[in-house]
């Protein structure tokens, strides 16, 4: 494993302090996903503070442990909340998988704008990638951004998104769309709600309920022309360029997110069955996993268009957040999903990390993609 250094192993054990306050309040976001009470927590408010660039932050200074200066700073804290609850964390305001494709598409005044909706800890974002027949297959997106009569009028937006986290309550976000039909001509565009012809509408959710997961539907949302990302960007790196690096950082996100998970019920059986050695086999995958995902985070930090190390990551982790939690169920008997609430509600959980920045066989397409071109190159 990745040797942490000092700054890095205090951020990790700041982090699992912070989860533990996380897990008070699972049960009840979970059971009420549309609150806001979680907002007030300390440590959310920390995690708002400290996801957002420096630059743009409000208030008084943040003594954030160096939570956002790198990639794999972000994941060892991300484990560690999670380990706390997911759940909670997701439903949390903030900058979140937009705010990674304005940093890397936006010019100053978009990321301004982007920053100063969100400042006051109440406003959470979206992100429209994913359609209901293609997947996140961005070359084959069938959204759009048509002209709106004078080119000096913008674009008007059609389509459909499918898993938009927060989008029926979000404030601002990105949403993916093409202006022709070539891969250059794929686009990310500044959205900001209410907007005419925005329309979205949470889907029924069995885990991970305190993300809204939603359904969206955009009818000639009119985008003005100075809200499309990248125009400052040379064409190839507008569209795919910025969404691949997106999806990059957001996995190992969502890897972190499902190791804490498993992470948190290995804990949970041990702290239920004190003494009990059943726990070994389990224990030591996990420590392989956070290994793996440690070394793909850092893989990222050197090197931010790699494909390979976070497509490993989130398909590796996401697969053992849901055997782990099979095995909690087997270890604590009989009954225990109706005895251990906890338990129960996380067994749904880990079901919705296998849905999130791109399933299984997308990460597996990834990993051969990569593993052919590079064979190819020798």
């Amino acid at each position: 494993m990745i040797p942490l250094d000092t700054p890095l192993r205090e951020l990790r054990e700041q982090c699992r302090e912070a989860g533990r306050e996380l897990r008070a309040h699972a049960l009840a976001v979970d059971a009420d996903p549309a609150g806001t009470a979680h907002l007030d927590l300390p440590v959310l408010a920390l995690v708002r503070a400290a996801s957002t660039p420096k630059d743009f932050r409000t208030g008084s200074a943040v003594n954030d442990g160096g939570y956002s200066d790198t990639c794999l700073s972000r994941v060892v804290a991300s484990v560690e909340l999670a380990r706390g609850d997911a759940g909670v964390l997701s439903a949390n305001t903030g900058p979140s998988l937009a705010g990674v494709a304005v940093d890397t598409l936006g010019n100053e005044a978009q990321r301004e704008l982007f920053y100063d909706t969100i400042a006051d800890g109440r406003a959470w974002t979206f992100f429209g990638m994913t359609e209901p027949a293609h997947g996140t297959d961005a070359t084959a997106m069938e959204s759009r951004f048509d002209a709106a009569g004078d080119p000096a009028d913008g674009y008007l937006l059609s389509g459909t998104k499918r898993y938009v986290g927060n989008a029926s309550r979000g404030a601002i976000g990105v949403v993916f769309a093409r202006t022709g039909r070539t891969p250059l001509s794929i686009r990310g565009a500044l959205i900001r709600q209410p907007a005419p012809g925005f329309h979205g509408e949470p889907l029924d959710m069995i885990g991970l309920r305190g993300a809204r997961i939603c359904k969206l539907d955009l009818d000639a949302v009119p985008v003005p022309r100075e809200m499309l990302l990248g125009a400052h960007l040379p064409a190839s790196r507008r569209g795919l360029w910025g969404i691949s690096r997106t999806f990059n950082a957001m996995r190992l996100q969502i890897a972190a997110l499902a190791l804490g998970t498993a992470l948190g019920t290995r804990d949970y059986v041990t702290e239920q069955r004190p003494g009990w050695s059943g726990h070994e086999v389990v224990s030591a995958r996990l420590d392989a996993a956070t290994a793996l995902l440690y070394e793909s985070a850092a893989a990222v930090d050197l090197q931010p268009d790699v494909v390979r190390p976070p497509s490993m990551a989130k398909l590796h982790t996401t697969d053992l957040a849901v055997r782990t939690t099979h095995w909690a169920a087997r270890a604590l008997g009989p009954g225990a999903l109706l005895d251990h609430p906890l338990l129960e509600k996380w067994s749904r959980d880990v079901l919705a990390f296998e849905f999130m920045e791109g399933t299984s066989n997308i990460q597996r397409l990834h990993i051969t993609h990569d593993l052919a071109s590079r064979k190819g190159r020798t």
